[in-house]
C-alpha cells in the first residue's frame, strides 16, 4: 500500500518562455546593419533616422552608425501633441 496519498497531475503550471523584450544597443553603442536596437510588443519606441521597424515591432539599423535616442511632438489627428520616443542610428 502507498504512504502518500496519490495526487494526480496539477492544471497550473503552463507557463510561455520569457521573450527578452527592451532595448539591446543604449545611447552612443555603435550599431552595425540589420542589428536589433529594440524589441518590443507595440510602438513604445518609434523609428527613427536609419531605422527601420519589423512586423512583431522590433527596430533594427539600417546603416553603420552610432546609436540614440530623442523624443519628438508627434502631433495627433485631431490636433492634439503628444510626445514620441525615437531611435536613430547617425
Amino acid at each position: 500500500m502507498a504512504t502518500t496519498k496519490s495526487a494526480g497531475s496539477t492544471r497550473l503550471g503552463r507557463h510561455s518562455q520569457p521573450k527578452y523584450l527592451g532595448i539591446k544597443l543604449s545611447n552612443g553603442q555603435k550599431a552595425r546593419p540589420g542589428q536589433i536596437l529594440v524589441r518590443q510588443r507595440g510602438t513604445k519606441w518609434f523609428p527613427g533616422k536609419n531605422v527601420k521597424r519589423g512586423k512583431d515591432d522590433t527596430l533594427y539599423s539600417m546603416k553603420e552608425g552610432v546609436v540614440s535616442f530623442t523624443t519628438k511632438r508627434k502631433q495627433r489627428f485631431d490636433g492634439s501633441h503628444r510626445i514620441a520616443k525615437m531611435v536613430n542610428v547617425l
